[in-house]
């Protein structure tokens, strides 16, 4: 069997975003996800990291676990994992910003699956899931990379004028406060750590088990507050006029 390559991760997820409409939860975190994963892939060749082949199947894996969770909700919405369900539950959810989906979706994907994607890829490769490893040190290296291009695509999500004006006169911006809440770079550090106690507790699954468990549920617990809406009065005026609008 042919193994899917990261052009078929960008393409299922071209899928997702067709799917529903461009305010749908899942298609803001699926617009971004992809936009990164272009923007990350197209910066790789000229990097000269010391394996490929490892970074190229742990971004298979990883998006591998997204799409699962997905398949899991759309079957039956308790066999997801805990991280995701406050996405997949409020994805047509009102007052909600496209970035908060987005950053939501992040949370349950890097703070959750990436830990999982990390030791299943290291297995899968022989590998041993090490710090100071020629793995690590590429797996550091995304990390300035995805920021740079989480920062270019995450503006996106803040143009316009209503978005502009809101920020000047809302008395409480929600969307600052979601902003500072997420930093890629920790975020990906947690998960090489999570990944590592995983892979420390592989000689005891239910306890690993366990360890995920807690880990999946404590996740869902932060998106649930990313996902706390953000709306303002402008915004809402906004969208009463549009209602109105003939």
């Amino acid at each position: 069997m042919q193994r899917v390559a990261v052009a078929d991760v960008i393409e299922r997820l071209r899928t997702i975003e067709a799917a529903a409409p461009a305010s749908d939860g899942v298609t803001c975190f699926a617009r971004l996800y992809r936009t990164v994963t272009e923007g990350v892939g197209a910066d790789l060749p000229g990097q000269g990291f010391a394996d490929p082949r490892f970074l190229e199947a742990l971004d298979v894996n990883f998006a591998g676990l997204f799409f699962s969770a997905l398949e899991s909700y759309d079957r039956d919405p308790a066999s997801a994992p805990s991280a995701w369900v406050p996405l997949f539950a409020q994805r047509s959810g009102r007052g909600i910003a496209p970035l908060q989906f987005a950053l939501a979706g992040m949370n349950a994907h890097i703070n959750r699956d990436l830990p999982v994607a990390l030791v299943t890829t290291c297995r899968e490769l022989g590998l041993e899931l090490n710090e100071g490893s020629p793995q690590h040190a590429d797996f550091k290296r995304v990390n300035d990379l995805l920021a740079q291009v989480e920062t270019r695509v995450k503006s996106a999500y803040l143009t316009g004028w209503l978005a502009w004006v809101d920020r000047l006169v809302h008395r409480l911006r929600r969307i600052d406060d979601v902003v500072a809440m997420w930093d890629v770079d920790r975020a990906r550090d947690a998960a090489w750590t999570n990944a590592q106690a995983l892979w420390a507790l592989s000689d005891e699954p239910s306890l690993a088990s366990e360890y995920l468990l807690a880990l999946d549920r404590m996740v869902g617990f932060a998106g649930r507050g990313l996902l706390i809406p953000a709306d303002s009065w402008l915004l809402k005026i906004g969208r009463a006029f549009s209602r109105a609008a003939p």
